[in-house]
């Protein structure tokens, strides 16, 4: 997992989608045989027949782990009920990415495998694997030290094994619900699919991947090619004895090169992480991996239990050429949207955070807002196109904007930051435009745009200007403090919405686009690559205005 220093660190209220905490809804997923063996389990079978067809099929799990599971061989057990115990495959079972082996449920309803102090399914050094159609719940002992399901390689070298496919699970009741560990040096899995699973009710996390230290003189990633998506990750409420190390996330990809996460949900979890913990949890997040995805999910009502954390998407320690994008993040303790390293290397770079919409963040911690920078040595960090809202939880007052100090070549472009009280942005440091450039930017609150930059604060914009060189593009004065007049919109049927489940409202967008007139800036012009549609799915032609939907669509 990754370190941290102190200060590190959903659709349902934009979008208020009905049913947010339900787990996904169960979908069979078909399944092409590769010509092996079948083998049955059934409550009302018999661990001495041959297991080949229901009507001889066997009673326990420990008859079926007896056998050696040839590539293309499926091990099926029956829909509706429960079969105490745990499966290990191991070295020589599997390992053919053509002829996967095949571990689901038959009949009516997924099979549960209800694990006592162990793991639920536990895969060692090999893969070609499909997992699909089943619950794997653990009891105490099982929460206290194991994985649901879990992928572990230690092989020498830099061996990479492929094919893991994980469809239509739902895991509960573990340390962590699924895990996918590499070790040695380097080894891991790559070629992976978790999709439309349900992780809630573990320890530590819902979905993880780790692998070894990060070393940034000679960067190594585990894992390679891992992708989630549709996966709901809620009430993974942390270890409240472990002070040591974050807990409670939601979903996490650790030591990966090409990764994506999408059109998941994670909300809820890490209420019960350690008060005494140096790190937190987070909703949705990465560390120590390259070229990772986030995009079209949401985070919401994640916690902290102690000072940091408790936010919804961060891209964290060692992470580069990364991109989060077409989120939503609301009702989180900490930070909407995190960018976050605290290791004193260039190791976090080349990240972009745009068309994100964040709203009601930082409900609990004061030291965050809607968006965050913080840490060392971040560079080369681009955040555009977003619409962020923050108002006052009590005495809690977050910015809608907080950067913090060591930033070096971050921009802050076209985005809609809008606070019911100042400050609008709160930055640790006087910034020097060859640290942070800030252009084309919206500063709204009923007090005015409320800046605060280094020691000093501004209460108009103008001054700003002309004291930092922030917001200019040559000799042209770029963002405005008018209101955006934010009134929430429809999605578009054939749009990247609604995720989750449930009908989608709205979302934010500015129907005052003669207020906001000029204060842009054409992204093409300063290098930066606009994108192909809105966070509403709509293609963009031309510079977009500000925020995440820069047009409001009509009525």
């Amino acid at each position: 997992m990754r370190r941290r220093s102190i200060y590190g660190v959903g659709l349902c209220t934009l979008t208020l989608l009905a049913g947010c905490g339900l787990p996904v809804p169960h979908v069979p997923v078909p399944v092409r045989p590769h010509g092996g063996r079948t083998f049955y389990l059934s409550p009302d079978g018999d661990d001495g027949d041959d297991g080949r067809a229901p009507q001889t099929a066997w009673r326990t799990l420990r008859r079926a782990d007896a056998v050696r599971l040839q590539p293309g061989d499926r091990l099926l057990l029956k829909g509706g009920t429960r079969f105490p115990g745990t499966l290990s495959i191991g070295p020589g079972d599997a390992g053919n990415a053509r002829k996967p082996v095949v571990i689901g449920s038959y009949g009516k309803g997924r099979a549960m495998i209800a694990a006592a102090g162990t793991r639920g399914i536990g895969v060692y050094n090999t893969s070609g694997i499909v997992i699909r159609d089943l619950i794997v719940a653990g009891n105490a002992a099982s929460y206290r030290s194991q994985d649901g399901i879990g992928f572990v390689t230690d092989l020498p070298g830099k061996r990479t094994l492929p094919y893991l496919r994980v469809k239509g699970v739902d895991v509960s009741g573990f340390r962590n619900g699924i895990r996918l560990h590499g070790g040695g040096k380097g080894s891991g899995f790559r070629d992976v699919v978790i999709d439309a699973c349900a992780v809630h009710g573990n320890k530590d996390a819902g979905l993880v991947s780790d692998g070894p230290v990060f070393d940034a003189h000679a960067p190594g990633y585990a894992h390679e090619r891992v992708t989630v998506s549709g996966v709901v990750a809620f009430r993974n409420d942390g270890d409240p004895e472990a002070a040591g190390h974050n807990t409670g996330s939601g979903i996490v990809l650790g030591s990966v090169r090409q990764g994506v996460v999408e059109g998941s949900d994670a909300h809820d979890n890490g209420a019960s992480s350690s008060p005494q913990a140096v790190e937190g949890p987070e909703g949705i997040w990465t560390y120590d991996s390259t070229r990772i995805v986030l995009q079209r999910n949401v985070a919401h009502d994640n916690h902290s239990g102690s000072r940091v954390d408790g936010g919804g998407f961060d891209l964290g320690n060692n992470v580069s050429h990364s991109l989060m994008q077409y989120n939503l993040s609301y009702g989180n303790d900490g930070a909407g949207f995190l960018a976050f390293s605290a290791v004193p290397n260039k190791a976090h770079t080349d990240n972009a955070i745009r068309y994100n919409i964040g709203r009601d963040n930082a409900r609990k911690l004061p030291d965050y807002g809607g968006i965050v920078v913080v840490g060392s040595r971040i560079g080369n960090l681009a955040i555009y196109q977003n619409t962020v809202l923050t108002r006052a939880n009590g005495s809690v007052r977050a910015p809608a904007l907080r950067l913090r100090t060591h930033l070096a070549a971050v921009s802050v472009r076209n985005n809609l930051f809008v606070t019911d009280g100042s400050p609008v942005v709160a930055a640790q440091g006087a910034f020097g435009t060859s640290e942070v450039v800030m252009q084309g930017n919206d500063y709204h609150s009923p007090e005015g745009p409320g800046l605060q930059w280094g020691e000093r604060r501004y209460s108009d914009l103008a001054a700003w200007r002309k004291e930092t060189g922030q917001e200019m593009q040559g000799a042209r004065a770029t963002g405005t403090g008018a209101d955006p007049c934010l009134a929430e919109v429809r999605h578009r049927a054939d749009g990247p919405d609604p995720r989750g489940s449930g009908p989608a409202r709205g979302v934010p967008a500015s129907r005052c686009a003669g207020a906001l007139a000029g204060a842009a800036v054409d992204l093409r012009t300063v290098g930066v690559d606009p994108g192909p549609v809105d966070y509403l799915g709509t293609p963009l032609t031309g510079s977009p205005g500000l925020g995440a939907v820069p047009v409001a669509p009509r009525a």
